[in-house]
């Protein structure tokens, strides 16, 4: 339990039902759907929709979407894999012809077909109990008469003001009078509320054809781009089958590639042959471990994950026990790697996530994402739509697994968990943060699982990050005796340029019939429960 003469958050309680977000409207939304009779799913898409709204840096409908469902909270786990592919034209030859060595963010090609929508649509119409018109009215009523900015959106805004300042429709939108709207300011997107009114009115297909699509596509196209109405209509997501590693007696279950969700279990893998809970939470020995994790799990997904139906990515070897084996005896303790070998097979960004937990005990853990803030920057301008900068995902290397393809899906950053034990769900959980999200996963879990931390403190906890430049991002609240043991260790460290993610989790005690969500204090959200 937290020190109560300190600031900070308890956790949260309910038995009917509970909603965890990074945005206290959408928080209320679902807990709104939930007593009005929709379930869990209707509740977790009313709330994304809502967040599409109110944070639009983080989310939107021009994004991707990722979602696992536990009907009733049982361990019949059901994946969906909503991430949009390349346009089918889009080949490495045809970028090398044009001179183009890297998909840059603010291009038409970072842009991938958007499938939030197709997703959202298919995940009620299959799994919810509400018409989807019902659904999105509170998004639609938040885009039409306006929402207030909240503290952690207006700091997005300030920070992307560059990037919203490239494009005319975006800095019309966004920048209103020319400069980011700032906190308790009230902001509207008419163009946006229009469009989720023409979803709700007539499904995924207002979206994906007519003249939604042709708004879309005829702006990427004057852009430079290849997409075309025939790359909207033919989108579609697809049912996946969560793939899962043990730790510490329960199952960890994440969706399979073109998601980073196998790096999070490689990553456990690696750290579940040491005592972690041996180590105080924020000791220089516990985070000294996990940055040697990550670092060479994150060598493992960079090399190897890409879209399966294009690739053959080793799920089974690089979950199995000998390569966790290999990996962690290139860690030793109390002293950094020089350099992370390169991987080998045994013979950041923004991103909006939530989970929700119904009465019968359905559990959702969604997520859906623009990749950067404000994606593109790239707005198509009749219907409001911020379009993602997913692209980026792709290399350009034809021999690399994940090279650019028409159809292809490129790799992901976003990642839902959900944690079984004896059959059953106990926890749908998920760490935003781009990159940082499956070394997220890994950290949150150990201070609940190795530390016994109560699930808001194992939020709360200050977060490092090796990235790929070779610097640990520390934050700010890191012990100065943790952070000093680091450097002897031979890491260098430097300050991130924003908080590290956001999460939220609802724990499951069945035995109790009680349900405890947290909510990230790095966000303006909550978890509330009834």
């Amino acid at each position: 339990m937290r020190n109560l003469e300190l600031p900070g958050r308890s956790p949260v309680h309910g038995t009917r039902g509970m909603a965890a977000s990074s945005h206290p409207l959408s928080t209320l939304t679902a807990i709104t759907i939930l007593q009005k009779g929709g379930n869990a799913i209707d509740a977790a898409v009313a709330a994304i929709a809502v967040q599409c709204v109110v944070e639009p840096g983080s989310t939107g409908i021009g994004g991707d979407c990722f979602c696992i469902i536990a009907p009733k909270g049982q361990d019949r786990l059901i994946g969906y894999n909503g991430s949009g592919a390349a346009p089918a034209a889009a080949t490495p030859e045809w970028f090398a012809s044009q001179g183009i060595a890297k998909i840059e963010r603010h291009t038409p090609h970072a842009v991938t077909i958007p499938g939030a929508v197709d997703g959202w649509a298919r995940l009620v119409a299959d799994h919810g109990r509400l018409p989807l018109a019902d659904v999105l009215e509170p998004a639609i009523g938040f885009a039409r008469d306006g929402y207030p900015i909240a503290s952690r959106v207006a700091f997005d805004f300030a920070n992307e003001v560059a990037t919203l300042s490239k494009d005319p429709t975006a800095r019309r939108i966004f920048l209103p009078g020319g400069r980011p709207p700032t906190v308790g300011q009230l902001h509207r997107q008419p163009e946006l509320a229009k469009t989720l009114a023409l979803i709700a009115e007539k499904g995924r297909d207002a979206f994906y054809t007519g003249p939604v699509a042709e708004d879309i596509v005829s702006y990427l196209r004057g852009l430079g781009g290849l997409h075309t109405l025939d790359d909207f209509a033919a989108h579609a997501g697809e049912y996946v089958t969560p793939i899962r590693t043990a730790y510490r007696g329960y199952d960890v279950c994440e969706i399979p590639p073109n998601g980073q969700g196998l790096t999070a279990l490689i990553l456990l893998n690696i750290l579940s042959g040491y005592d972690m809970g041996g180590y105080a939470p924020m000791s220089p020995e516990r985070l000294h471990m996990e940055i040697e994790a990550t670092r060479l799990a994150y060598a493992d997904r960079n090399a190897f994950i890409a879209d399966p139906r294009h690739a053959t990515v080793p799920v089974a070897e690089l979950l199995s026990a000998g390569h966790a084996d290999a990996l962690r005896a290139l860690i030793t303790p109390g002293k950094a790697m020089k350099s992370v070998p390169r991987p080998q097979l045994p013979a950041h960004p923004d991103t909006v996530y939530l989970c929700v937990v119904d009465e019968e005990r359905t559990a959702v853990s969604f997520i859906n994402s623009l990749f950067n803030g404000f994606g593109s920057g790239l707005v198509s301008p009749k219907s409001g739509v911020v379009l993602q900068n997913r692209g980026c995902g792709f290399v350009l290397d034809p021999a690399h697994p994940n090279c650019i393809a028409g159809g292809k899906r490129p790799f992901h950053t976003i990642i839902p968990g959900m944690l079984v034990k004896d059959g059953r769900v106990v926890m749908p959980f998920g760490v935003m943060g781009g990159a940082y999200q499956a070394c997220g996963h890994a950290h949150v879990l150990g201070g609940f699982l190795d530390h016994g931390l109560d699930i808001q403190e194992a939020m709360d906890q200050p977060r490092v990050f090796p990235t790929a430049e070779g610097i640990v991002e520390v934050e700010s609240g890191l012990p100065a005796e943790t952070l000093h043991a680091l450097h002897r260790y031979g890491h260098r460290t430097g300050a991130p340029g924003k908080p590290q993610g956001g999460g939220q989790a609802i724990w499951i005690d069945w035995d109790e019939g009680v349900l405890t969500g947290g909510s990230d204090p790095r966000k303006d959200g909550c978890a509330l429960g009834y």
